[in-house]
């Protein structure tokens, strides 16, 4: 079952072409990686299917909905982190998921259940400032699957981690895997991702090779 499929996905930023006709699909219960070098046209994907930012030309359909014309419909299944964790490093790591939980409108239990998933519950108190980087981008992590998104977006969470802290990121998204969902990750790194992911797409000069 096709959860997401991007279809001939063009981006310009003024006359620079940044992505031209990229297509792929996401099954359900698979985790799909991005690789290429920076300015390779990733994030760019990704800012797409998130809304973020809009396309040129082209069709992103999210579990059926048509991103364009159905825009609510198809981000009530996607979650997205983009670039680094958007933390307030004086708050806590529990002050700045109870913040975000009430953005999204989740109470107190679901914060509780994500602080074990993600295994900070012993660190929350502790300000975010202070988290190492891998404790960062599981807290990020945290805050995007805070409403249990099907569609997991990540751009380069892995990044600048120690292998540690890249094993800790596999298991967890091994782990929301295994709870039904999909994910979309990106990386440098061929080898991070060619461990983690079902299906591998590499993307050079915004083509996918």
């Amino acid at each position: 079952m096709i959860r997401a499929e991007v279809r001939n996905l063009c981006k310009s930023f003024g006359k620079h072409k940044v992505l031209k006709n990229v297509s792929f699909s996401i099954q359900d219960h698979e985790i799909v990686g991005f690789i290429g070098p920076n300015g390779a046209g990733k994030s760019t994907t990704m800012k797409c299917m998130a809304s973020l930012i809009y396309p040129t030309s082209g069709q992103i359909i999210i579990e059926g909905h048509d991103l364009a014309k159905e825009r609510e419909l198809a981000l009530q299944y996607v979650s997205a982190m983009i670039e680094a964790p958007g933390l307030f490093p004086t708050l806590s790591g529990y002050e700045n998921l109870q913040y975000f939980a009430r953005l999204k409108h989740v109470d107190q239990k679901r914060i509780e259940e994500i602080a074990t998933f993600t295994r900070l519950h012993k660190s929350l108190d502790k300000r975010a400032g202070q988290y190492s980087m891998g404790m960062k981008q599981r807290l990020g992590i945290a805050q995007a699957i805070m409403e249990n998104p099907d569609i997991l977006v990540l751009d380069e969470p892995m990044n600048a981690l120690d292998e540690e802290g890249v094993e800790e990121i596999r298991q967890l998204l091994l782990k929301y895997r295994q709870l039904g969902r999909c994910i979309l990750i990106t990386s440098h790194n061929r080898e991070d991702i060619e461990i983690l992911c079902d299906e591998v797409f590499e993307i050079k000069s915004g083509v996918l090779q």
